[in-house]
């Protein structure tokens, strides 16, 4: 579904850039882990209940 009111475009300096900087976060989280489609699936998921005790329940 394209947007018509949005126009975007990145030159190769600014693609270059996101790239360093997204290579930086994950080299400074090496705690982060890539989890596989079985165990996504068996995460809890955000509903309508969750996400208003979650909503309420913070700072």
């Amino acid at each position: 579904m394209p947007y018509e009111n949005i126009s975007a475009t990145l030159s190769a300096q600014n693609l270059s850039n996101i790239k360093t900087a997204i290579a930086t976060i994950r080299a400074n989280m090496p705690f982060l882990i890539t989890l596989t489609a079985d165990e996504r699936r068996k995460r809890f998921k955000m509903g309508n209940k969750s996400l208003a005790f979650v909503s309420n329940s913070s700072v």
